[in-house]
C-alpha cells in the first residue's frame, strides 16, 4: 500500500508538489507565526484543536500570513516595516519565491489574494514619505509583480478582500515613520482612513473619523461574510484617554464606534492589536497585549463583556467563538466569555492568528 510519504515523494519527483492542496499539508485552519526559545522565527499551521501541524522557519520576525485558497501556499510577511515576503509551500517547507518591494518601498506585514488565488495584493508604502501603495503579484506566474497603485492613505496596514471578490479594503494607519527606526514623524497631523479600492486601484469610497479622534490610527481589520467590516485602533493621542478602539462600517453609511465602560476601556490602554467576528458571526472582539484584555461586542455595538489574559493579541474565528493566542505560548478556545486551554507550546506567538 502507497504510503502518504511516499506518495509526496512521487509528487515531489514530478514537479506536482506545488499544486497540491491544504488536505496535503494536514487540513489546517490558522497560520500564526511565533519566537521560539532559541529565538528563532517561524510559520505554524494550527489545527482547530491548537496543534501545531508544520513549523517553517523565517529568516526573521513574521507578522501575518496569507494562505492561498486553493494551493497548500502561503505567504509570510515580515513585521513592519520589512522587506520580505516568503511564499512557502506547506507541504515540502520549501520558500517558492521570495519576494521583495521595489527600491524605495517596505512591505507593511498585510496582504491578501484576490481572482481565485491568481493574484497577491501587498500592503506597502514608499520609505520616505509613508505613502501607502497596493502591490500586484501574479500569482499564477511565478508571483511576478505586475504592478501597484495607491492606497489612498498614509501608511497602510492590514488589507481585506471583501465578498463580491472586486474591491479591497484598506486600514490607512495614517501614521509616516521613519525608515529605519520606525520613529513617528505626523502625529500632529496624521490622518488615518479606512478606504475601499477596486481591485483595478480606483477609490470606490472613503471614511475618516471626527476630528477629534484623527490620533486613533486605522490598523486590523475583520470581515463578516455579508460585508460589515470590523476595524481595530490604535491611539496615538495624550496619555490617559480612553478612545474607542473598535469600529464597525458597511459600505454607503457612517461608521459605529462600539464602547466599553469607561474602567473597562481605560483598561485597554489605548491600543488594539486584533479584530475578529465570531465563527458565527454573531459576536465581535478586539484583544489588548498591553493590556491584557479582550473586548466583546455584539454587531450592533452593545458591549458584551471582557476576558482577561496576559499579552493576549492573537484572534480569530472559531465555530462557537474565537481562537486565542499570547505572547506565552498559549492558545485558547473562547465561547461565551469562557475561555477553555487548547494547548500551550514553548513558543511566543506573534500578534495575529490567520484564518484558512
Amino acid at each position: 500500500m502507497t504510503t502518504r510519504r511516499a506518495f509526496l515523494a512521487s509528487l515531489l519527483a514530478t514537479g506536482a508538489a506545488p499544486g497540491l492542496g491544504w488536505a496535503a499539508a494536514g487540513n489546517p485552519a490558522y497560520l500564526a507565526a511565533a519566537r521560539d526559545a532559541s529565538g528563532g522565527f517561524a510559520l505554524h499551521g494550527l489545527n482547530a484543536g491548537g496543534q501545531s501541524l508544520f513549523a517553517i522557519p523565517l529568516p526573521a520576525r513574521g507578522h501575518a500570513g496569507a494562505g492561498h485558497p486553493i494551493r497548500a501556499e502561503a505567504v509570510a510577511f515580515a513585521r513592519r516595516p520589512g522587506s520580505f515576503a516568503l511564499v512557502i509551500d506547506c507541504v515540502t517547507g520549501q520558500v517558492r519565491h521570495r519576494l521583495s518591494p521595489p527600491e524605495g518601498r517596505q512591505f507593511n506585514g498585510h496582504g491578501c489574494y484576490a481572482r481565485k488565488g491568481a493574484r497577491l495584493y501587498t500592503a506597502e508604502q514608499e520609505s520616505e514619505t509613508s505613502a501607502g501603495r497596493i502591490g500586484v503579484w501574479d500569482a499564477g506566474k511565478g508571483y511576478r509583480r505586475i504592478g501597484d497603485f495607491p492606497s489612498g492613505g498614509i501608511g497602510p496596514h492590514e488589507i481585506r478582500l471583501m465578498p463580491d471578490g472586486q474591491t479591497l479594503a484598506v486600514a490607512n494607519g495614517g501614521i509616516a515613520t521613519d525608515p529605519t527606526d520606525r520613529r513617528k514623524l505626523n502625529i500632529g497631523t496624521m490622518r488615518p482612513n479606512l478606504s475601499y479600492l477596486d481591485i483595478a486601484g480606483p477609490i470606490l469610497e472613503q471614511i475618516e473619523l471626527n476630528p477629534d479622534l484623527r490620533k486613533n490610527s486605522i490598523r486590523h481589520l475583520a470581515l463578516r461574510a455579508d460585508g460589515l467590516l470590523a476595524f481595530a485602533m490604535q491611539w496615538e493621542g495624550a496619555e490617559g484617554a480612553a478612545p474607542p478602539l473598535l469600529g464597525l462600517h458597511r459600505r454607503g453609511t457612517d461608521p459605529v464606534l462600539p464602547e466599553a465602560p469607561l474602567a473597562a476601556e481605560f483598561a485597554m490602554q489605548g491600543y488594539a492589536g486584533s479584530v475578529a467576528f465570531s465563527g458565527d458571526g454573531a459576536q465581535v472582539a478586539i484583544t489588548s497585549p498591553r493590556g491584557g484584555r479582550l473586548h466583546c461586542f455584539s454587531p450592533d455595538g452593545g458591549f458584551l463583556g471582557a476576558f482577561s489574559r496576559a499579552d493576549v493579541c492573537g484572534l480569530a474565528p472559531r465555530a462557537d467563538g474565537f481562537l486565542l493566542s499570547d505572547g506565552l505560548g498559549g492558545l485558547l478556545a473562547l465561547a461565551g466569555l469562557t475561555p477553555r486551554a487548547l494547548a500551550q507550546h514553548h513558543l511566543a506567538w506573534d500578534n495575529h492568528i490567520v484564518s484558512l
